[in-house]
């Protein structure tokens, strides 16, 4: 665990996740400054925006920052499956008084696509750079490792994991089945066995040769705790902290954590194309009636849904939102980053 926590530059064995459009600069910036390790998640912008996100973070913190990005495999368009996902959404849509989009588009470029963004971490050089939904090329992971950076990769199993390590990353995240938001899966049309936080980070820490980093339904210093009983270098948390002052969660998103839903996620394809955990809302509803071959590619499918959470917002209905949380969902706090990796910190001492 030492060498790990050394080699990330951090004092606590604590990771606060990336989560792309809910982690802020300044969310990043106070959880590094308390010790744990602040992210970012840059997968949903270009590389101009990504400096810039990088920049703000820098602005408020020195200490290390991980910046994360999506290696998804580069859509395939469908117009006849696309066409048919806009007529499926289409009562939806009319329900709001809204039209949906004629046309859909792949809106996120995977990094393995990327080369300008590729550039911007080698001119930035953030202390660590993570991977989810798989890996890049090998001479992007070469160009990193190569400008002194830390790599970290994610993965749901144990073969994913094998891939990880191969690859020359530096340690492993175990995404176990209770993670919120999507499903780290190399092919998300492949078999998922669907293995817990506990069992994931246990067989990885016997099995895949490289320090692993729970994730998954972690959310007080006792369940840090038990992960690192069970040979864990570090926790990362997530849903932890959606209910943050520094989130960018909204205030329905905010609500929903700190209500009954909270007690129900459902993991999900309609919403954006790749299996992910949300909160019950009337999109996941939708969605669980809906078999998987008839919703597009991620991210063109996110192009409709966020077409639908748009129209919903506009007439005061939050509940086609992406509003990703793990099963630790009933357990989320609300207060600074800052204050609760300090209470992270003290709860995780007196577990240990």
């Amino acid at each position: 665990m030492t060498d790990l926590i050394e080699l990330l530059g951090i004092r606590l064995p604590i990771i606060q996740a990336p989560m792309a459009g809910i982690s802020s600069p300044a969310m990043a910036a106070a959880v590094s400054e308390a010790g744990a390790l602040g992210s970012i998640g840059i997968g949903a912008t270009d590389a101009a925006g990504a400096r810039a996100m990088i920049a703000a973070v820098r602005q408020r913190s020195a200490a290390a920052l991980n910046v994360n990005l999506f290696c998804h495999r580069p859509a395939t368009a469908d117009v006849a499956l696309e066409a048919g996902w806009i007529e499926r959404l289409r009562p939806e849509f009319e329900s709001l008084g809204a039209t949906p989009p004629v046309v859909l588009t792949e809106i996120y470029r995977s990094f393995v696509a990327d080369d300008a963004m590729l550039a911007m971490l080698i001119e930035q050089r953030p202390k660590v750079v993570s991977f989810h939904f798989g890996l890049p090329g090998e001479a992007a992971i070469r160009a990193l490792r190569d400008a002194g950076i830390v790599l970290l990769g994610s993965a749901t199993s144990l073969a994913e994991a094998r891939l990880v390590a191969a690859a020359g990353i530096d340690a492993v995240v175990a995404q176990g089945w209770e993670a919120g938001g999507h499903r780290g899966m190399f092919d998300p049309d492949a078999p998922d066995d669907r293995l817990g936080t506990l069992v994931l980070t246990r067989l990885l820490v016997r099995e895949a040769g490289l320090p692993v980093i729970a994730a998954g339904g972690i959310m007080d210093g006792a369940g840090i705790a038990a992960t690192i009983e069970l040979g864990a270098a570090a926790a990362q948390l997530g849903t932890a902290f959606v209910a943050t002052d520094e989130s960018l969660a909204d205030p329905a998103y905010r609500a929903a954590l700190a209500g009954d839903a909270a007690h129900h996620t459902v993991m999900t394809r309609a919403i954006s194309g790749r299996p992910a955990r949300s909160l019950a809302n009337r999109f996941t509803v939708s969605g669980a009636t809906i078999p998987d071959d008839a919703v597009p590619a991620y991210p063109i499918a996110y192009d409709l849904g966020k077409a639908l959470h748009a129209a919903g917002k506009a007439r005061g209905e939050y509940g086609f939102g992406a509003q990703w949380a793990g099963q630790g969902a009933p357990f989320a706090r609300s207060m600074p980053a800052g204050t609760l990796v300090r209470l992270l910190s003290a709860e995780l001492a007196k577990a240990m």
